[in-house]
């Protein structure tokens, strides 16, 4: 009885430090400070200060239903009904959608940029990798269009964790921009979640995964199998562009391609030849405007 009793203590406690361990990094994954984000960005010539603080700018707050606000910046220079929200990915904040903005300000769009829940200025205590932060999309969606109208011609761009954001808001609440660009997305959170275990920790998945779910829908009210655009893509049916660096080693290409070929309707697909993980823009600026310029003439914008 002892050593049965010594094992199921040993066993429950693998299950404990495992599913806390795993959940804990995912809920609560480390942040990059503004300063990283900055330093990083003006490095590549993509941020500059001056430019930035010289910019007419409006700071909204947008009551999110989970009871926290959502912050944002408007950027509307230009006298014109056309308007792009850009989503930020994991660990950032609306700070890195500053080169993004700047290309569609290029372009003559006005921007909104906003931090998702637990980034930046925006509350939320955790992380769901789209699963929330879909429906706090839905909110930012909903206050432009009652500030400025229904007529407005909107688009979404989302990189990373804000590009599931944008799919899965698309595809599973409501489908109701013009175009969504959608830049180095994972296909499944819990493909990717798999992915990472094997490059990252060099684990068998089947010592994680079992624990890890279970414990993701007790603690964060989610499940992983549910973070899934492409389950989510097959609904979209309005255009898309769908992006992906080559040599991306963090989220495969494999997984937009995925994606591409799930979509129906109007859709196009972008594999940049330059650019790690959420770099394809950093890499290959003439040809990611181009391409972005060529979807927007196929849509008729």
């Amino acid at each position: 009885m002892k050593k049965i009793f010594i094992g199921l203590l040993i066993i429950l406690s693998y299950i404990f430090i495992i599913g806390f361990f795993f959940t804990n990094k995912m809920m609560y994954i480390k942040k990059k400070t503004d300063e990283e984000i900055i330093n990083r960005d003006t490095k590549y010539g993509l941020y500059n200060q001056k430019d930035f603080d010289a910019l007419e700018k409006k700071d909204v707050s947008i009551p999110s239903q989970f009871g926290y606000s959502i912050k944002g910046t408007l950027i509307e220079p230009h006298k014109t009904n056309r308007y792009i929200i850009i989503c930020h990915g994991v660990t950032v904040n609306r700070l890195n959608s500053v080169k993004y903005m700047n290309l569609f300000l290029q372009k003559g769009w006005n921007v909104l940029i906003y931090d998702h829940r637990r980034h930046g200025e925006s509350g939320g205590k955790t992380t769901s990798y789209g699963h929330y932060e879909k429906f706090d999309l839905q909110s930012v969606v909903q206050w432009l269009k009652t500030e400025l109208g229904d007529s407005i011609i909107l688009g979404i761009h989302g990189e990373s964790m804000g590009a599931v954001t944008t799919l899965l808001y698309a595809g599973m609440v409501e489908d109701s921009a013009d175009f969504y660009i959608a830049d180095c997305p994972f296909s499944e959170l819990e493909a990717q979640l798999l992915y990472r275990l094997k490059v990252e920790f060099k684990v068998p998945s089947l010592l994680i995964m079992p624990i890890a779910k279970p414990f993701v829908q007790l603690r964060d009210r989610y499940s992983i199998k549910g973070v899934s655009p492409l389950n989510a893509i097959a609904n979209i049916k309005r255009p898309v562009l769908l992006i992906h660096s080559k040599e991306d080693d963090y989220i495969p290409a494999e997984m937009t391609k995925q994606l591409y070929e799930k979509k129906t309707g109007l859709k196009k697909l972008y594999i940049a030849e330059k650019g790690s993980h959420a770099m394809s823009y950093a890499e290959n600026r003439e040809e990611y405007s181009k391409v972005i310029d060529e979807f927007f003439a196929e849509i008729g914008l």
